[in-house]
């Protein structure tokens, strides 16, 4: 069977050699291309089958082989392979073991295809890699010997494609009256930090709280590899880039976040903080630049922490008397998203910024807390600087879940 739609998938790709199309880019002339072969094939075929073998050849020759299947699947909401037959996927937050076999050859020919896209490089120089499939998946990969005997691959969906907060209202992660009010904390230009652990839901809500940006605002993104995919009338996109060969050439996360800052930007976002890019980021808030970002902790008050602790990591002359009254004057709230052991994601804490320090620790106030399974209204408040008044809005309507 195997060999089979390996020779039929040699055919379709001499068929589209021979006609000088590109296989990722003009799919209906690989499904022509594909019915082609299996009618050229011969043999009775109900509808049924011959649709079959026709998606497998075009998942062969265009798509992602015997892994295409799981990422079409919308219940599949990561893929990964721990050797070449141990295939894994996650859905709705619970792993299984798929069916899938590959071939260690297999494997490799899969790698390439899905970094054609990025125009990233996987060697023994280089043996990590980050990209961005065609699909907007995101792809991890490492190779042998840092991975052992097998490549390991992570491919990475995004499930729930929110593109405002009321997509997570209905998707029943965040609470209306939550989202209601975030929503006027992005009008109003607060900055905001999004917490939470590994798939948690991180990116869904950073996504989402982007969609609330007014726009007529400008924004620019700087991430490892494209994942927000905002639509901003007026939205430029960075990345970072790897070195070359000879270690040249990088474009580290720092460079973004310090470049972005001369290209006029009304909002900034940084997809993800785990490094030095922590100060640039609290230098470039501190300036007056709203800006979204996510960080990796178990709590909302563990996320101050971090980012107290991070910016550190730039060099000596950086000290903790700098940035935590830095980081206490800069950001105004931080959501923590969390995923139970049913799977889960919602939003569970929110808590508002002061910008007071005492002893050495930043103060917060809860605006919302966990209570169980819901997510409920906290004690804390949240002073009026003026910015809600400026854009019309109402703080302490917002705060009790009404419209302003």
């Amino acid at each position: 069977m195997v060999d089979g739609l390996e020779v039929r998938a040699a055919r379709v790709r001499e068929e589209l050699s021979a006609r000088g199309t590109n296989p990722h880019a003009d799919f209906e002339t690989v499904r022509a291309a594909a019915e082609d072969v299996v009618d050229e094939a011969g043999g009775l075929l109900s509808p049924q089958d011959r649709e079959e073998q026709v998606r497998l050849l075009v998942s062969e020759v265009a798509g992602l082989g015997p892994l295409q299947p799981l990422l079409d699947d919308p219940s599949v909401e990561e893929v990964w392979v721990n050797s070449p037959t141990r295939v894994f996927a996650s859905r709705d937050g619970v792993p299984e073991l798929t069916t899938v076999i590959l071939t260690d050859p297999q494997v490799r020919d899969l790698v390439e295809r899905m970094l054609l896209h990025s125009g990233r490089r996987l060697d023994l120089s280089s043996p990590f890699v980050d990209a961005t499939l065609r699909g907007g998946e995101r792809l991890h990969v490492v190779i042998p010997p840092v991975a052992g005997r097998h490549w390991s691959i992570n491919v990475r969906k995004h499930i729930q494609r929110a593109r405002a907060l009321a997509d997570l209202v209905d998707a029943g992660m965040v609470p209306g009256d939550v989202a209601v009010f975030l929503a006027g904390a992005v009008v109003a230009g607060l900055s905001i930090v999004v917490s939470g652990a590994t798939q948690a839901g991180k990116t869904t809500l950073l996504r989402a709280l982007s969609g609330e940006i007014p726009r007529t605002r400008r924004v620019i993104t700087c991430e490892e590899v494209f994942e927000l995919d905002l639509r901003n009338r007026d939205s430029v996109a960075l990345q970072t880039r790897p070195g070359n060969l000879e270690g040249r050439g990088e474009v580290t996360l720092r460079d973004l976040v310090r470049e972005s800052l001369r290209m006029r930007p009304e909002c900034l976002i940084v997809g993800e903080v785990r490094g030095a890019e922590a100060l640039d980021l609290l230098l470039a808030l501190n300036a007056g630049v709203p800006g979204l970002a996510t960080v990796h902790a178990n709590s909302a008050r563990e996320a101050l922490g971090k980012l107290s602790l991070l910016p550190l990591l730039a060099g000596e002359n950086v000290t903790s008397q700098f940035v935590v009254p830095t980081l206490a004057s800069s950001v105004d709230l931080v959501c923590h998203v969390d995923r139970d052991a049913r799977g889960r994601r919602r939003l569970t804490e929110v808590i508002a910024v002061p910008g007071r320090v005492e002893g050495g620790r930043i103060e917060a106030s809860q605006l919302w807390g966990p209570d169980g399974e819901r997510t409920a209204r906290g004690t804390g408040g949240l002073e009026d600087d003026g910015r809600f008044a400026a854009a019309g809005l109402d703080v302490a309507a917002l705060l009790a879940g009404g419209r302003p």
